[in-house]
């Protein structure tokens, strides 16, 4: 049995819908009164119900509550989570959730015998980051490596289909020019979420993901000058944009990502893919073809 923490949530739900596919049997955390089907028609989330009429098997607890995540555990052999307090808030925080709550899940799963802990984390995380988010991934990592389960770490980069969303979607719905941080120079391999969605499954079962960290990118490295660029092709027409200073409000961010996006022009993040892909079996998507799907042209 494999159980799905965070299943609810985008990338959770697109994990576990191809486990299921793919035939495994699997159980998904999920909270009472979860609010998954609100955030689901808001485009923000996986309605548990889609999950369980697609064949998952529903356990409560919550990651705030260890003595719940215990009870989960019975028949487990493999935990992957995705759980993350971004785009949440609340009593759902980087304390609360990013390092509490990633803890007691692998504290929980050491002491049920769970054979394999696989963690979704971030590219570049440090444990001893200023930013709360960054730094509760980073100690999260280190618990896990110390824990002596059987680990995998999922470490990706941008995610696109979020990133774009969020930086060029949203001033484009609302007719307001792009707003990009400093010089918007520095080089990422964002990644679309389908592609780490593919490799979470597929470390469920190779013998290449144990004990590893995989970084995760797209197939091509970009600055967000480029992505403006690429987007303003796609729908025919130049987009207008203005440039902040790192520290400076970005509109249309969330305030838990203000200080990630301003991050993201202090230095590049290339990642040579095409061994990692081979290896887990994966055909990156393209930045192309991200945007083609993102702004309408399919």
């Amino acid at each position: 049995m494999i159980l799905v923490a965070g299943a609810t949530g985008m990338l959770g739900g697109m994990i576990t819908q191809q486990l299921l596919a793919q035939g495994k049997e699997v159980c998904i955390l999920v909270r009472h009164n979860s609010a998954s089907d609100a955030m689901a028609a808001q485009g923000m989330a996986t309605a548990a119900k889609t999950l369980i009429d697609a064949g998952a098997q529903p356990v409560y607890g919550d990651m705030k509550d260890r003595a719940s995540l215990d009870r989960t555990m019975a028949g487990v052999q493999t935990v992957l989570t995705t759980a993350n307090s971004a785009l949440r808030g609340g009593e759902d925080n980087p304390e609360t959730i990013e390092l509490r709550g990633n803890r007691d899940l692998i504290d929980a799963a050491k002491a049920a015998g769970v054979d394999h802990f696989i963690f979704t984390s971030v590219l570049g995380v440090d444990p001893n980051s200023p930013a709360p988010f960054m730094r509760g991934k980073g100690q999260t990592e280190v618990h896990l490596r110390e824990s002596g389960l059987t680990y995998t770490i999922l470490a990706p980069n941008l995610f696109a289909e979020v990133w774009v969303g969020m930086v060029v979607g949203g001033p484009l719905r609302a007719g307001q020019p792009v707003t990009l941080v400093g010089e918007a120079k520095r080089m990422h391999t964002f990644v679309s979420m389908g592609d780490v969605a593919a490799f979470g499954a597929a470390a469920v079962d190779n013998p290449a993901a144990r004990n590893v960290t995989i970084p995760i990118g797209g197939p091509e490295a970009l600055s967000w000058r480029d992505i403006v660029a690429k987007v303003g092709g796609i729908i025919g027409q130049e987009l207008p944009v203005r440039f902040v200073r790192p520290g400076e409000l970005v509109p249309f961010l969330p305030e838990s990502v203000q200080g990630l996006v301003a991050s993201q022009d202090t230095n590049d993040s290339p990642l040579p893919m095409t061994d990692i892909a081979a290896t887990y079996g994966i055909t990156l998507t393209s930045m192309a073809t991200v945007l083609r799907r993102m702004f309408g042209v399919r």
